[in-house]
């Protein structure tokens, strides 16, 4: 459900200086895609992962804006009668951009493990909580967004650590040996 409808005569200028324009297509939407970006951002970073706040709350707030101006774009052309606005076709570089970003953080070490998929996932989530968010779907983005942080929550707490708390990563202690000590170990155990 769209918060507030853009009547046919829409004039760009006019929305400007249109205040409830301004709250229900940028500052509400801007506000909600913050706040859960930066929730789930806090929680990957907490983990110790290679996205953390900065990154989703970016990917979030950058989708977000992209959905408002392909918004503004289809207002503008509708209103100088274009009847097939080509201005929606920016949403999609969105989808392509994020898959991009979500390769960067996916892994492969020694044991042949994969890691990140999950923080590529909660970049992905920033991404379109952002474009639904711009794309006017107010409603349905706070519930989409409620949704995901309440999962990530419940799992964290499953495995056993808070998700808003750094966690703290033990560190195995490898003793060293010098070589020198290494080759006395030798002569003692070659009998000559």
């Amino acid at each position: 459900m769209i918060l507030i409808e853009i009547p046919d005569n829409h004039n760009l200028i006019e929305s400007i200086l249109n205040w409830d324009e301004w709250l229900y297509m940028i500052i509400i939407p801007g506000i909600i895609t913050f706040l859960i970006t930066f929730i789930v951002g806090l929680e990957r970073q907490n983990v110790g992962k290679a996205a953390g706040i900065s990154a989703h709350v970016l990917v979030g707030l950058s989708s977000m804006m992209i959905a408002v101006i392909q918004r503004f774009m289809f207002f503008q052309q509708f209103g100088v009668g274009i009847a097939d606005p080509e201005g929606q076709r920016i949403i999609a570089q969105v989808v392509s951009g994020v898959g991009f970003i979500g390769a960067g953080v996916i892994m492969k070490d020694r044991g042949n493990v994969i890691r990140g998929i999950t923080t590529a996932a909660t970049l992905w989530f920033s991404a379109v909580l952002g474009l639904i968010l711009g794309s006017g779907y107010v409603y349905e983005g706070l519930a989409f967004g409620l949704f995901v942080v309440i999962f990530i929550t419940l799992r964290d707490l499953k495995r056993g650590f808070n998700p808003l708390k750094p966690r703290v990563k033990q560190v195995r202690k490898i003793e060293s040996v010098t070589n020198e000590e290494n080759n006395k170990e030798k002569v003692k155990n070659n009998d000559f």
